[in-house]
Formats: structure tokens, sequence, C-alpha cells
């Protein structure tokens, strides 16, 4: 495994992020327990979570087989970089009470408290503000987090799904403020089919430091080898992927993406994490693993050497908006 700064931090993390969202809903607490053996003997030791994860009535039963996980053995919490989120509304019919949702100083203490609890450890390495809360201002935001971190509760502070400007606004007043670092990471979606977020939401993270992490680096499977799965009778595409493919001009894209890695002898899936590997600004990111065959395939690609004529045919086939602001002004 490789490993890299998180962001502007001292905080060494690999370059694989082991994403946990399918944990409960798809994948049984053994199985679970098996991929988080097997990502960290493989050198993963950045874990992604969030509170809600587990979805519906079983919101923060991730978290939950996390914190099973870690019981295990002391070694597990001491080597793992835990991150988790904060934001979502976890009443189980999706009708919070009110405080009990968003980024309030109030859900903020209650929120973080029961993820430890769930997650059985005593701190979070990385307190992630799941979306932007319209409705308060940062200077709340971050008096609740100084706390927390005096009562070394958590240790740093990441974004996600954060516009540009976001980041630039929260980094800003932590900096007038002073005492506190402010966001170290942002998660956005990114991958090469989705690259909106070279516009505005990288620069914005590499001006102030902060790592960004990938989240659906396949786009939902989009990437991962999806028409040739169809065709030999595989699994069929589903979701955000089968609304693609639909259209016969993004089918056509996908097809000349499949028949250039095929010509190069590359996974598709593997060339699209390797894509990522090789963008500035990126510390690595997150695969969320079904089975173990899955992060096999996953770690394969951090070790996938793309050349610059690979790279040049995908930037053919997904061509990225350009340069910010040029992309948008001229």
């Amino acid at each position: 495994m490789k490993y890299t700064q998180l962001g502007r931090t001292g905080l060494k993390v690999s370059r694989l992020v082991l994403g946990t969202m399918n944990f409960g809903p798809l994948t049984d607490e053994a199985d679970s327990h098996a991929i988080m053996d097997a990502a960290l003997d493989a050198g993963i030791n950045y874990f992604d979570t969030a509170n809600v994860y587990g979805w519906g009535e079983n919101k923060g039963r991730t978290e939950e087989i996390i914190g099973s996980w870690f019981a295990k053995s002391p070694d597990h919490r001491d080597k793992t970089v835990l991150a988790t989120k904060v934001y979502g509304n976890m009443a189980a019919d999706g009708d919070a009470w009110p405080n009990h949702d968003k980024l309030s100083a109030v859900n903020i203490r209650r929120a973080v408290d029961a993820s430890l609890k769930r997650l059985q450890t005593d701190y979070i390495d990385i307190y992630q503000f799941h979306h932007v809360d319209r409705a308060t201002p940062f200077e709340e935001i971050w008096q609740a987090i100084d706390t927390l971190i005096q009562q070394g509760k958590i240790l740093y502070v990441g974004s996600s799904n954060f516009p540009g400007y976001k980041i630039a606004q929260a980094n800003e007043i932590a900096a007038r403020r002073g005492g506190t670092i402010g966001l170290v990471s942002e998660q956005c979606l990114y991958n090469l089919a989705e690259r909106r977020a070279e516009m505005e939401v990288i620069p914005a993270a590499q001006e102030y430091g902060l790592g960004v992490i990938p989240w659906s680096p396949l786009q939902g499977g989009l990437l991962g080898g999806v028409i040739k799965k169809e065709v030999s009778g595989g699994r069929r595409a589903s979701g955000r992927a089968a609304d693609t493919l639909a259209n016969p001009t993004s089918r056509a894209q996908i097809q000349a993406y499949e028949d250039l890695l095929d010509k190069h002898g590359i996974e598709p899936g593997e060339a699209a994490l390797a894509w990522l590997l090789t963008r500035p600004g990126v510390t690595g990111p997150i695969v969320g693993p079904r089975t173990a065959e899955q992060l096999d395939s996953a770690l394969r690609a951090v070790e996938l050497e793309l050349s610059e004529e690979l790279l040049g045919s995908l930037d053919e086939i997904f061509p990225g908006p350009g340069p910010s602001p040029e992309a948008f002004a001229w």
C-alpha cells in the first residue's frame, strides 16, 4: 500500500479509503469484519463511514458493525484512521425532532456522543460535515468543534459535498477565530464520467490545503465494465448506471471506454481508480467493496501505472471542463 499526507496535515493515510456504506444493508456483520481484516492486512488504514449508514430503521448499524470489529482487538482501532459524518436525520421514520439533525451546536454534541458509543471508541480521527447546513453559521459550528477537540473526542474536521465557496467560507471563518486549523479534507463526487468538481471544488481544496476524497469513483458501477458484464450475462446495471446507459450517446461513450481498456488489457474498474490516483489534489478514492474479491480488484489499482498515451485517450473519451475559471468564463 502507498501512503500520503491528508491535505496539509501531518496525518498519513492510505491511498485507498475503505468505504463502509454497504456494511449492514448489503454485507452482513461477519463478512464486513472479514473485509475490514483484509483491508488492514493490505495496508489500508483509512476507514470512512457516517452516522446514517444502515439507512431507514437501521440507521447507525454500520457504525455498530465497525464498533464490534474494534472491540475484537485494540490493534484494530490503533491502526485505523477513522472518519465518520454528522448532518443526517437519525430518526428511523425520517421525521426528525427539532435539533436532531444538521449542524447546530446541540446536534453536533449529541451526534458525536452517539457515534462514539456505536463505534465503541473514545475518539474520532476525522469528523466530517455530511452536507452544508445553510441555517447554521460557521461561527457556531467551529465553536462546537473546538469544544470537541479540547475534550479529545475528535482530532480533525472534514467536509463532504461542499461547493468551493463553502470550503473557502468555512476556512476563512476558522482562520479569523483562531485556535482551529479548519477543514482538512473534502469528500466529493468525482470520477472519469463526472468531472465538475475540477471547476471549483478541487481548486478550492488545493488552495486551502484539503485532501480530496472522491466518492463513487466508478460512478455507480458505470465505469466498472458494466456493458461487458451485461453482454456476458453478469450483473446488470442499475440505478444511476442504468439511467446513463439508456442514453445512446452515453452508452457509446462507455463502450468506447471499455474497448480502449480491453485493447490495453486493463480492467475498467481498476483503470478508473488508477486515474483518480493521478489527479492533482486527490488523497485517495473511497472504495466500497461488498465482497473480498472487489477489495482485491481495488488494491490492484494502487499499483497500476497508466501511460501518458492512455491518460490522453481517457481525456478524449471523458473530457474534463478545463482549468478554472476559464472553463466557465470563456
